[in-house]
């Protein structure tokens, strides 16, 4: 996948079986970015390919669920973000789907292109960070749709949560790296470095 800053314009694919949402969203994010439309799983599967930098997918459609068609997705390895955007309100089977971001509907045009942005701009990091953002997604998203007693009882939530805790552990140490290199670096003259 080619990295992209946030003004640049990616290829998007809308998928819902609600012609009239998927054609919205359409025309929402046509503004900038190009746009494929598909209205059944079978049909986004025949859209997908390698050039799709983003794809908004519907949980619930009729002839194959999201959830296949995220599926299919994962297994051909063409590894596009992908961004459930659904009514469905999220359960602990959410933890093991391969998807980047989680909206429940209704979702704004400033929600989409605001998604699309953040998308593109974690492909430019590495495979741990994104990692990081697509747990951070799952966990945030459970913890805004169930309570603390479910949160508590449920083994899929104690494993996203010490995923995150682990993934977070190793950013800290990470960036606690770059921060000693730099402060070292910045010791020295002409290292053109600027301390603010």
């Amino acid at each position: 996948m080619q990295k992209r800053g946030e003004t640049e314009e990616a290829t998007v694919l809308v998928v819902d079986d609600e012609q009239d949402i998927a054609d919205l969203y359409s025309t929402w994010l046509l503004t900038a970015h190009d746009v494929r439309t598909a209205h059944s799983g079978t049909e986004a599967l025949q859209l997908a390919d390698a050039s799709v930098d983003v794809v908004f997918l519907d949980r619930q459609m009729p002839d194959m669920s999201g959830d296949e068609v995220l599926d299919t997705i994962a297994e051909r390895g063409i590894d596009p973000a992908v961004v459930m955007v659904t009514a469905v309100d999220p359960d602990f089977d959410i933890v093991e789907m391969p998807f980047d971001e989680y909206l429940t509907k209704p979702v704004s045009r400033e929600d989409l292109l605001d998604t699309v942005s953040e998308m593109l701009i974690r492909t430019t990091y590495d495979d741990r960070v994104q990692e990081y953002f697509a747990v951070a997604s799952k966990k945030a998203t459970l913890e805004t749709q169930k309570n603390t007693p479910q949160l508590e009882a449920s083994d899929e939530y104690q494993t996203v949560n010490e995923r995150f805790e682990e993934l977070r552990q190793r950013a800290d140490a990470t960036a606690a790296e770059i921060d000693d290199f730099e402060s070292v670096f910045q010791q020295f003259p002409g290292n053109g470095l600027s301390s603010g």
